[in-house]
């Protein structure tokens, strides 16, 4: 049973769509970006989401006090983290943890059995990019991975090749940004369509 999660909210409508759509998980970027949300957004968005619905916090390389604060504050389920955060970092986060790997090979996924955490997010390798590239990378090199982990899945996904990145690594969750937006915002028929599919292959 593959989940879905929305990542990048940042205004009210996205709100309205996902709560009408009902995705398992919507993610709040508190990272540099185009998506970035402060503390006092997100808690404002998060307070009109509907709680059957996980909130996950994306950071990256945050100091761990602001991050356990921004954590607390917002009430997220779980942090996902996109930086060069080493193992001891994420053990003192005090929410669970996703860790993000960025995947050029099957080397790159060696650093996984490093960490204990929730899930391992699986996203292209961009050379000095942390994510949101809306790139792809070689499912081939994750198809076993998630036999032994929790694994989500990330990049460049969107509803012309989510069957065959489903079908490739089984991962237990898929993350998409970029491919449900027009024009850099949210775009309800495209996020309608991508969890229709996703939901479509769990049957």
């Amino acid at each position: 049973m593959t989940k879905v999660k929305i990542c990048g909210l940042k205004c009210e409508n996205d709100i309205d769509y996902v709560n009408e759509l009902m995705p398992d998980y919507v993610g709040f970027v508190f990272a540099k970006s185009k998506r970035q949300v402060d503390k006092f957004k997100a808690k404002q968005l998060i307070e009109k989401l509907d709680k059957k619905i996980k909130k996950v916090g994306v950071f990256l390389n945050r100091p761990l006090s602001e991050l356990n604060e921004i954590a607390e504050f917002c009430e997220l389920d779980i942090v996902q983290l996109h930086g060069d955060e080493p193992a001891e970092y994420c053990n003192q986060v005090n929410h669970n943890v996703w860790k993000a790997f960025r995947i050029k090979t099957a080397e790159d996924m060696k650093h996984i059995h490093q960490y204990d955490i929730k899930g391992c997010l699986l996203d292209t390798y961009v050379k000095d990019a942390y994510g949101g590239t809306g790139e792809v990378f070689n499912w081939d090199v994750a198809s076993h991975i998630s036999k032994e982990n929790f694994v989500i899945l990330a990049g460049g996904l969107k509803e012309d090749n989510i069957e065959k990145a489903i079908q490739t690594v089984r991962p237990q969750v898929v993350d998409v940004s970029s491919g449900v937006e027009t024009d850099g915002y949210k775009d309800f028929e495209k996020m309608k369509r991508f969890i229709e599919r996703v939901r479509k292959l769990n049957d």
